[in-house]
């Protein structure tokens, strides 16, 4: 879900989008795009949707410090549990690549047994995001929908 009042007006184009629909179709994701202005009610909304009918979602846009980068509250508001060790493995990555990655609010968190993780607006960010959380989703959608975890434990 990508959130933009710029893609939202069809100002610009959704590059953020495009990259991780391209990601998560690699990795043989069933992708299902929307774009949402910023605005805190309609990105709570949005999600709330979107995980009563799938097990992830991805927000790309609306992380920083501006005054309508509004995601991260959007998104806690309607999270039942957050899963703070993402945003932290997101942000820390970010950081070593650049010092705006210090700024990234994003959260991520459970609602229901869909896992909602939100990433910056830039594709650059969205392509080492994903990468970050690329190993662990399998495994986190696996425990939301009740499966056996399959790790060994050492």
């Amino acid at each position: 879900m990508t959130i933009s009042d710029g893609v939202a007006r069809g100002e610009r184009e959704d590059e953020s989008g495009a990259v991780l629909a391209e990601l998560l179709a690699r990795e043989e994701y069933e992708v299902v795009r929307r774009v949402v202005p910023d605005e805190r009610s309609e990105i709570a909304e949005a999600i709330e949707e979107l995980t009563d009918e799938a097990p992830l979602v991805l927000t790309t846009g609306g992380t920083g410090v501006a005054a309508r980068d509004v995601t991260p509250e959007a998104t806690a508001s309607v999270l039942e549990r957050q899963v703070p060790g993402i945003a932290e493995a997101l942000r820390a990555d970010a950081a070593r690549r650049t010092p705006h990655g210090l700024l990234s609010r994003g959260v991520a968190g459970v609602r229901g047994s869909a896992l909602v993780v939100n990433l910056p607006g830039s594709p650059g960010a969205c392509r080492d995001g994903f990468e970050v959380l690329r190993a662990a989703l399998p495994h986190a959608l696996r425990l939301l929908a009740g499966e056996r975890g399959g790790h060994r434990q050492t």
